[in-house]
């Protein structure tokens, strides 16, 4: 079939790859060079040992204090909280315990597919030289939280995730530079990261331009069923028709979905980074700082700092003072670091959110002849692959490995 895939980042790039594989004409529209797209920034962590959806016991611990800090982990632009406030609702009723244990499963089931899709696609093309095989670690300052953290630890173990549990010394055998607030430690042997995500796309892209992907650049506004078509309304005036459409336009996705009937919750977590020399940091490998909010990747290209989560909307300007906040707490983590530091680029994306942590994937309300494949929020790297494969399998027919039902659009 001839199908459009709205939007060129990570989702839907590996979906175009996927639906090659299956014999699809397959068409990209995307505006390009779309600012604050998450695949050119982000952390680059394949997350596959997550398991808690954001609305968890251990976010509700630390959120009281976070709002009080504007340059906090968490903080909402007092311009946009009026805004926010539906989604921040829903987000309250995600907390609730039955909730977060079926938030866990659904977010398992995802992750769980979510390496062996990725080596399948990366070998595929050619592409598995971007992984990079150090494991991940998560440090804690507190020995209360530490503990606390066992539960966790221990579903983790349930599913099969290789975690071990560290004190300060292993901590330090690991990774050297930690200072002595890193009292002790969480290592996943199976966690990877990619040398670069904008590097990662752009092979991607190279890739299905190879295989004969089009690509229109322009910026799709409405979806609508014609007859035994699907047309694309775009904001040049031009439409574009297809016998099938995905929506995978990230935090882009909300009107387009909504010119379908359907209400997403979507709004976006927009997220800040750092990214300084290779080494600058001396670390190995990927570092989540438990309670801080923030992480560090040794990516290729440099040493990437950046995390935390601000409401601010698409439009309002980048606070870039957020990225000197999280740089203040890292070095309470490595005292060894200068007091100046060398220069880099600081980044800001917009991560597509809704408020169960889960992302859309499946048809449309109104016609099944368009899949949705959005809202992945800090796990659209990791869950690219997975997706990609999800979504042709759905148009292809196929039983699924994965029930589909906790990422329906109709669970709104």
């Amino acid at each position: 079939m001839k199908t459009a895939i709205i939007g060129a980042g990570i989702v839907g790039l590996a979906t175009a790859h996927a639906l090659l594989d299956e014999g699809h004409q397959v068409t990209i529209v995307d505006p390009g060079h779309q600012p604050g797209r998450p695949c050119d920034g982000n952390a680059g962590w394949i997350a596959h040992t997550d398991i808690m959806p954001l609305a968890s016991p251990k976010i509700w611990r630390h959120l009281p204090g976070w709002l009080m800090d504007p340059l906090g982990p968490l903080a909402i632009r007092p311009s946009y909280a009026l805004a926010i406030a539906p989604w921040l609702l829903r987000f309250l009723a995600a907390a609730r315990p039955d909730r977060i244990e079926r938030g866990i499963g659904a977010i398992r089931a995802l992750n769980e597919q979510a390496l062996p899709a990725w080596q399948r696609r990366l070998d595929a093309l050619n592409l598995s030289g971007h992984v990079r095989e150090r494991g991940v670690l998560s440090v804690w300052s507190n020995a209360a939280a530490f503990k606390a953290a066992a539960p966790m630890a221990a579903r983790q173990r349930q599913f099969g995730i290789a975690v071990e549990s560290l004190d300060r010394k292993e901590l330090l055998s690991l990774e050297p530079a930690l200072g002595e607030r890193a009292i002790a430690g969480m290592f996943y042997p199976t966690g990877r990261h990619v040398s670069d995500p904008k590097a990662l796309v752009a092979d991607l892209a190279s890739k299905a331009i190879e295989r004969g992907v089009e690509t229109v650049r322009a910026r799709a506004t409405a979806i609508a069923p014609k007859g035994d078509v699907i047309e694309i309304a775009l904001a040049d005036g031009g439409r574009l028709t297809a016998d099938r459409v995905v929506l995978a336009a990230g935090a882009w996705s909300k009107p387009l979905a909504a010119s379908l009937g359907d209400a997403i919750p979507l709004d976006t977590e927009r997220g800040y980074n750092l990214t300084l020399p290779p080494g600058t940091l001396g670390l190995s490998r990927p570092i989540a700082y438990e309670g801080e909010g923030f992480v560090t990747t040794p990516l290729d290209i440099g040493d990437r700092i950046g995390g935390a989560v601000e409401f601010g909307g698409l439009d309002a300007a980048p606070n870039y003072a957020r990225v000197d906040a999280i740089l203040g707490r890292l070095r309470r983590y490595l005292p060894h670091l200068p007091e100046t530091l060398p220069d880099g680029p600081r980044w800001m994306g917009f991560r597509p959110s809704i408020p169960d942590s889960l992302p859309v994937i499946g048809p449309a309300r109104r016609t099944d002849r368009v899949t949705y494949a959005f809202g992945h929020a800090h796990h659209g790297l990791t869950q690219a692959a997975a997706t990609a494969e999800l979504v042709a399998g759905l148009i292809a027919g196929r039983p699924l490995p994965v029930d589909l039902k906790p990422y329906a659009a109709t669970r709104f």
